[in-house]
């Protein structure tokens, strides 16, 4: 069963849209959507696994330039 997770993403002002770009073309990540207050972005991805997981958001989305933080919240299956 796939690991799916919404990440929030705070940004540095004035780099959302640049963020919300590079984001896009990150595999695994289905959603992107930049929101007025904090967090800046919410995104939800979808991946195989929790390794898989930590790959994007510390290899992907944390060097993506004006990320500042990210929150992740695993999606508890029912």
């Amino acid at each position: 069963m796939a690991t799916r997770a919404y990440v929030l993403i705070k940004v540095r002002a004035g780099k959302t849209k640049a963020v919300v770009e590079a984001l896009r073309k990150v595999p695994g990540i289905e959603q992107v959507h930049p929101c007025f207050g904090q967090p800046d972005i919410f995104s939800f991805v979808s991946v195989a696994d929790e390794r898989a997981l930590s790959e994007v958001v510390i290899t992907k989305i944390h060097t993506i330039e004006g990320v500042e933080e990210t929150d992740t919240h695993i999606v508890a299956d029912t």
